[in-house]
């Protein structure tokens, strides 16, 4: 296979420069194709030899290796980490003679070289010396040498603020650096520092320093990954399971080499088919072995659409898209068009004006997954309008305030990987946040602020918004004085889409409208058939929930519906969709229930009617006043028993 980029540059810079910073993914395994053709997988501290071998040639390099915790050290078992230690301490020790000489003390007892008993500082002066000053030939045997400090991040607590023990480290890796011995007109000896981060390290050693060249290491990219399980999986090897094959490299998309060997360890133990192995990967993320998604598939079987029109009423684009990005995400289907395997299990931008059904739907999907409306995870994007907001949610980075907590989203998907999730108001959030969505979108995964991968892909996730269905009024000094509609109820729905659709365009960067892609719904304003439904449903609901909790059986009368619903077409109340349908039911026929039933003693075991009077919601015990008798269920169905037609008498509810 190819060598990857980042080994390609690191051979460019070889004997080039003499501070090489490597960042990133360095605590993995690289692939390096050998003398006879054969890729193998290798530390790095077993691979920067290979590499610096390509460059030098016939004068390989000799390795002095450190790190914060152990000092120096012989990884590589070659016996040189003890001679080269040796040398460079006589180096190291006529470097800081030198510098006494030069700068004596007043007093005798004091050294020059400061914190000289700093075990820290005094590792970097010998990687100094052993950069700048020539060894004993017995030692080098004129060959380069490369000193390779490892979790070199753990150097200092905080970089751009660095203690005087801490400086000195630097100072002297600096100065090893800059002095280094040069051969041809080109660097020979080179510092290595093993970093997580480029920020890691004192900005002024990397920055502003022509020597030094910073490379990354990305997480292995699809051939590597392809080359490692060909040799992981030899069972895969079987032309019949290249699909197998194939998912298991898509689904493994952002995870290490080393992670995809623990992966062969899993699959070492049994118990797993090998048309199977792709499922490891859900073992291995979320500890279980089972796909709950593939689980919830009979919950599809019988009509969803109708589970959710029992909930949401009118709103029939919405309901067909929600069910087919169902039905996609228990297959498994989900983001098979694209070559990573990581992407959520579904996406869904809900736009359009308030009240019309846009958290109920979700709601209800949740319901129909879960049993329960409550199992979605909610996060009302207002709370979410300041610029460090996004740390609440993806958790704030080391030496900040909250760093230890982690973020809410990070958190609680970490926890509950198989959700929904719903970002309530999207628009809200402070832009910073929907750059951060971007990778989520795309990758199915983010890295919180403790550095910990957090995987999306098993989630469906819906946004909702009410961009485009208002906009602030300002005065002549800019001040928000209020809000005008800009898309009015009765308004047609092609016309009502399209401004919604170009609001959004507006708002929104068009990288995550585009990763969203044809998954924007815009709900319609409630139509009057809608609003019939949903103050039946209203009221139906209360008359039940009366006779559950009071033991008190409600029926309400056809004329005082009829009243409601002429009531719920009027602008003010229509505008606010079934959020404002509901506040008509709660004004004026919950209150006035409620009242009735308090100041008139009505106990466990009456029934009571609601019928219309003087445009007014009114009532009256069954019985009383030549009040109809209920009939049937009335606690289940509130119907009053039909009666000569008089006002206020019909079919109750």
């Amino acid at each position: 296979m190819t060598s990857p980029t980042w080994q390609r540059e690191l051979d460019n810079f070889v004997g080039i420069k003499p501070v090489l910073v490597i960042e990133g993914n360095v605590a993995d395994l690289y692939p390096w194709e050998g003398p006879a053709g054969a890729t193998q997988f290798l530390p790095l501290n077993q691979i920067l030899p290979e590499l610096f071998a390509g460059a030098e040639g016939a004068r390989p390099y000799r390795f002095l290796f450190a790190d914060p915790l152990r000092g120096i050290g012989d990884p590589l078992g070659t016996g040189d980490a003890r001679d080269l230690a040796e040398a460079a301490q006589a180096q190291a020790d006529r470097l800081t003679a030198e510098a006494e000489a030069l700068n004596p003390a007043r007093d005798p007892t004091a050294r020059q070289a400061p914190f000289a008993t700093n075990r820290l500082v005094h590792d970097a002066l010998l990687m100094r010396a052993a950069l700048s000053r020539r060894l004993d030939a017995g030692v080098a045997e004129g060959r380069s040498i490369a000193c390779v400090l490892d979790l070199a991040s753990r150097l200092a607590s905080s970089p751009e603020d660095l203690t005087p023990e801490e400086n000195a480290v630097f100072m002297n890796l600096y100065l090893g650096a800059a002095d280094a011995i040069r051969g041809d007109g080109a660097h020979v000896n080179t510092l290595v520092l093993v970093v997580n981060r480029a920020g890691d390290v004192p900005s002024w050693l990397t920055r502003a320093n022509p020597d030094a060249r910073v490379i990354a290491i990305p997480n292995p990219d699809r051939p590597a990954r392809e080359a490692f399980i060909e040799r992981a999986f030899p069972d895969l090897a079987d032309p019949a399971l290249a699909k197998a094959r194939e998912k298991l490299i898509d689904t493994t998309d952002g995870m290490k080499l080393v992670e995809l060997d623990e992966l062969r360890r899993l699959y070492a133990r049994g118990g797993t088919a090998p048309e199977r192995v792709a499922d490891l990967v859900d073992l291995y993320k979320y500890g279980i072995r089972e796909n709950q998604w593939a689980a919830m598939a009979d919950k599809l079987r019988d009509d969803p659409a109708a589970a959710l029109r029992r909930r949401v009423k009118g709103q029939e684009p919405a309901i067909e898209k929600i069910v087919s990005v169902l039905k996609r995400s228990v297959l498994g289907f989900s983001g098979m068009q694209h070559s990573s395997g990581t992407k959520p299990k579904g996406v869904l931008f809900l736009a359009g004006p308030t009240g019309t059904g846009k958290t109920e739907i979700v709601k209800a999907a949740t319901e129909l997954l879960f049993g329960d409306e409550r199992s979605y995870l909610r996060f009302d994007m207002s709370e979410y309008a300041a610029e460090n907001a996004d740390q609440k949610l993806f958790g704030a980075p080391p030496g900040y305030v909250g760093y230890e907590a982690g973020g809410q989203l990070t958190n609680a998907v970490r926890a509950n990987p198989f959700s929904v999730l719903l970002f309530d108001e999207v628009e809200k959030a402070h832009p910073s946040i929907m750059d951060k969505f971007l990778q989520i979108l795309e990758d199915g995964r983010m890295t919180d602020g403790q550095g910990q991968t957090v995987y999306f892909s098993e989630t469906l996730i819906f946004f909702t918004s009410n961009v485009g269905i208002s906009e602030e009024v300002l005065d002549e000094h800019g001040r928000v004085v209020g809000r005008r509609s800009i898309v009015q109820p009765g308004e047609p729905y092609d016309a009502m889409q399209e401004k919604v659709r170009a609001a959004m365009a507006a708002h929104f960067k068009p990288e995550v409208l585009n990763r969203i892609g044809d998954n924007i719904v815009v709900f319609d304003y409630i139509s009057p058939e809608a609003s019939r439904l949903i103050l039946e449903a209203q009221l139906a609901k209360i008359n039940g929930n009366v006779r559950a909790r009071c033991g008190i059986a409600v029926g309400t009368a056809d004329a005082l519906v009829e009243h409601l619903l002429e009531r719920a077409q009027e602008p003010g109340v229509r505008e606010n969709g079934g959020r404002g349908i509901g506040n008509l039911v709660e004004t004026a026929y919950l209150n006035p229930l409620a009242a009735f039933i308090f100041d008139a003693g009505v106990e466990a075991g009456d029934a009571v009617e609601a019928y219309l009077a003087d445009g007014d919601a009114a009532f009256r015990r069954v019985g009383d006043d030549g009040a109809a008798p209920l009939v049937g269920s009335a606690a289940e169905t509130g119907r009053l028993a039909p009666e000569p037609a008089t006002e206020g008498s019909a079919r109750g509810r």
